[in-house]
């Protein structure tokens, strides 16, 4: 596989797992379980729970594709 798609599935999962983590903090702060930094405008925000469950969404499919290997015939 060349440097460079080696590379680009590296960027692509750190990009996902970065979108994972923070969509389960500001999904979790939208619940309220996570009350921090407590001047925050998304603490115990129903929207923000969506918001981030949609955002750690993206972050899993983006793990998940950067995971994914191509078939050989």
């Amino acid at each position: 596989m060349p440097k460079f798609l080696i590379r680009m599935k590296i960027l692509i999962r750190v990009l996902g797992v970065a979108l994972f983590l923070s969509g389960l903090f500001w999904a979790l702060q939208g619940l309220g379980i996570i009350m921090w930094p407590p001047e925050s405008f998304m603490l115990d925000r129903r929207e923000w729970t969506t918001y981030g469950l949609l955002t750690a969404a993206v972050g899993a499919v983006l793990i998940w594709l950067s995971r994914a290997r191509k078939r050989e015939p």
